[in-house]
Parts: C-alpha cells; sequence; structure tokens
C-alpha cells in the first residue's frame, strides 16, 4: 500500500534480531520479516515507560510488524505479539544470539529467504525445547551458507568428482570444497573424515567427531565469509567454555 507518497506494508511476520537506542526515547530495531527479509526499523517512543511496544519488541519472539517508509530505515507503525516460543534462557539464549548476530553480519537488507525464515523460526524452537544446540546450529549455519550462494559441499570429492567415502581423510577447502588428501602431504584447509562429511549432509551429528570436526568446519567457512567481522556471541561461547 502507498500512503501519501510513503510505502506502508502492514501484517509482516517477524522476529527482533537487535535493538539499540535512537535519539532520547526511540530505538533502532534490526528485524528478520518472512516476505522482506532484514529490516531496520524506527520505533518512536518505545523507550518511553508506557509504550506499548515496550513488552513486544523483545529477541526470540514472533511478532507481527507494520511499517512505512522507502528508505533504508523504515519507521514502524505497530507491532503485536504472537507468542508461540519458551523464553530462551542460559546457554539456550547465547545461542540464540549467535544465530541472530550470523543474520545481522551475512544477511543483506531487503532480501527475503522465506526457507531460511521458516528454519530460523524451527531453530528457536529447538533451543527451547532441547538441549541438543550443536545439531541445531550446524543445521543453521549450513543452510544460511546455502541461502547465500555459499552451499557448503559435502557429497563429492571436488578434483575428481567421486562420491565421498566414508574411511578417507579429507582437507576442505573454503573456496573449493573437499579434497581427498594423499600420503603424508599437509594442506591448508580443515581436515576432517569423509564421515563426517556424509553425517553433516544428511544432518546427523550422533557421532562425537562428527560434532567437533563438523563445529571445526563451519566456523572456518563462516569466517572466511565475515571477512574483518568479529562475532561477538561465538568468543563468549568460548569464553564460557574456558571457565
Amino acid at each position: 500500500m502507498i500512503t501519501g507518497g510513503r510505502l506502508r506494508l502492514d501484517g509482516q511476520h517477524g522476529y527482533v534480531l537487535h535493538s539499540y537506542p535512537f535519539r532520547e526515547s526511540s530505538l533502532i530495531v534490526e528485524t528478520f520479516t518472512r516476505d522482506n527479509g532484514r529490516v531496520a526499523l524506527v520505533a518512536r517512543g518505545a523507550r518511553r515507560p508506557k509504550s506499548a511496544l515496550r513488552g513486544v519488541l523483545l529477541a526470540f519472539q514472533p511478532v507481527l510488524l507494520s511499517w512505512s517508509g522507502k528508505s533504508e530505515l523504515r519507521t514502524l507503525i505497530r507491532a503485536e505479539w504472537l507468542g508461540g516460543h519458551a523464553p530462551l534462557k542460559g546457554l539456550a539464549m547465547i545461542c540464540g544470539f549467535y544465530v541472530n548476530e550470523l543474520l545481522l553480519r551475512l544477511l543483506p537488507r531487503d532480501d527475503p529467504h522465506e526457507r531460511l525464515f521458516d528454519l530460523y523460526r524451527e531453530t528457536l524452537a529447538m533451543l527451547g525445547e532441547s538441549t541438543a544446540y550443536s545439531a541445531g546450529l550446524r543445521r543453521f549455519e549450513k543452510n544460511l551458507l546455502a541461502e547465500l550462494g555459499y552451499g557448503v559441499i559435502l557429497d563429492h570429492e571436488v578434483i575428481t568428482g567421486d562420491p565421498i567415502a566414508a574411511d578417507r581423510r579429507y582437507v576442505y577447502h573454503a573456496e573449493r570444497g573437499p579434497v581427498a588428501v594423499s600420503g603424508d602431504s599437509l594442506q591448508n584447509g580443515v581436515e576432517l573424515d569423509g564421515q563426517t562429511l556424509i553425517d553433516m549432509q544428511h544432518d546427523n551429528y550422533a557421532r562425537m567427531a562428527t560434532q567437533q570436526q563438523g563445529k571445526v568446519l563451519m566456523r572456518a567457512l563462516i569466517n572466511h565469509h565475515l571477512g574483518d567481522h568479529r562475532l561477538h556471541t561465538r568468543q563468549l561461547l568460548l569464553d564460557l567454555q574456558a571457565l
């Protein structure tokens, strides 16, 4: 809908990824929406004590958003809480912020990804209901990279095209994919078992080696695509593990 020369969208399903103060009483709210991707909104007066938005613009909770404007920063008109997710606590909450930070760092604005939105919703539900965080995070990371055009090759060796063999060793190169290790030659990249690649292809993280090697591989690939950016939540998770 166009009103007074301004584009207005009503009833958009979304989540709050991050918010920060803007001027005296407002917020800038980074959202992830199903039909419009990542959208930045100004929530005017949201920091006032009696604002109806204070209890609505919360991380990890589904909301229905309406906004107007054509610029990169639009104006929030209405936000309604839809409910449905258990509140995240402790490590689950930190994992949720890690997922949010991945979207903020890697996903361009105004680039819809409906499948990724649905997976994000499933990941939040998993974090609230299970303690098997590793498998859910690896699945989300893998699909996020695929949605952005950086699909992770897990089913074949990139030089020969041969199917991955469970009993072979491979080195994964970020710009190429898995290359079979020949002899004792050392190569730059992430070394891992063929079985790990096969397991990751099927989102099967029951094997401890797959959990460990899968984490190292996804960390290396995400770092490659982040470039000079640093994930603050990942460092927090590493610090907690070191305690």
